[in-house]
Formats: structure tokens, C-alpha cells, sequence
């Protein structure tokens, strides 16, 4: 059986990533009890992208529960080609994270954390430059939030009545 590969990139597939797992431990009278956080970043490669935090006392459970999350928060990004349609800086808590369009070719310059997020969201070509604390949970919202902010030339001229 013959599957093209269409079948398997298309916008309907969710691709998960696992971005960061943080091992928790509480003191009790027997000793140490560890739990689990997973972080978990889903996108279909096209323009939409989720992310997900899930907690368990074991780490397949909290995947589970992180990409259960990532499902609830999918958000559609705006594309312009393999990359964004402007500048933008996105913030959460005391991250900030600037996201530059590049030109074709450039490929992805970020971060582990960043970069997660952006090619879930099916950029790849950008430039970004992280600022501030470098919280794996802090810098993903702060790039998802800096994707949300962004506009297309369509939707400017609409808001504003005028022709760009």
C-alpha cells in the first residue's frame, strides 16, 4: 500500500513536540516522591500551533496530559511565504522574545525552546532573539504570544479601509 506523503504533512496532521520534562519532588516520611511536568508544544506545520503543560507522577502520563492541553489552545498564525509578515516582540511574565522575518534560505535561528514553537506553527524562515529570564514555559508563551500578535497584509487593510 502506497501512501504519498501528502497523507502525512497535511493540515489535519498535529505534530507533537516535547520541549521539557521538570522532575518534581515532594519530602515525606518514607523519603523522596517525584512528579512529573512535560511541556509540550502541537502544531500542524501550516499555520496553527498549541501549547500544552501536563503533570503526573509518571512521564508518559503528563505528555499525555500536555498534548491533551496543547490540543484545547490550537491558534491560527498568520504566514507570509516560509516566513512571518513583520516584526513583532512577544511577551509573558519577565520573557520577551523578538521574532524577525528572513529571507528564504536563512533557516530557523532560535533557541530550543523558541524554536519549537515556531516550526510548529510551520515558519522556516526566522531570526529571534531572546530577552530576559529563560524559563522554558516563560519563553514558549512569549513566542506563541509574539505569533498571535502578528497581522497579514489583508487583514491591515481591512482594520484600517485603506490600501497598502
Amino acid at each position: 500500500m502506497n501512501r504519498s506523503e501528502e497523507e502525512f504533512t497535511g493540515p489535519n496532521i498535529l505534530e507533537e513536540t516535547v520541549v521539557k520534562v521538570n522532575r518534581c519532588s515532594k519530602v515525606v516520611k518514607g523519603g523522596r516522591r517525584f512528579s512529573f511536568s512535560a511541556l509540550v508544544v502541537l502544531g500542524n506545520k501550516c499555520g496553527r500551533v498549541g501549547i500544552g503543560f501536563g503533570k503526573a507522577k509518571e512521564v508518559p502520563s503528563a505528555v499525555e496530559k500536555g498534548f491533551k492541553d496543547a490540543r484545547k489552545s490550537l491558534n491560527e498564525v498568520p504566514l507570509k511565504g516560509t516566513t512571518i509578515p513583520h516584526a513583532v516582540t512577544g511577551r509573558y511574565e519577565s520573557s520577551r522574545v523578538r521574532l524577525i522575518p528572513a529571507a528564504p534560505g536563512t533557516g530557523i535561528i532560535a533557541g530550543a525552546t523558541v524554536r519549537a514553537v515556531v516550526e510548529s506553527a510551520g515558519v522556516k524562515d526566522i531570526l529571534t532573539k531572546s530577552y530576559g529570564s529563560t524559563n522554558a514555559v516563560n519563553l514558549t508563551k512569549a513566542a506563541l504570544n509574539g505569533l498571535l500578535q502578528l497581522r497579514s497584509q489583508e487583514e491591515m487593510e481591512s482594520l484600517r479601509g485603506v490600501k497598502i
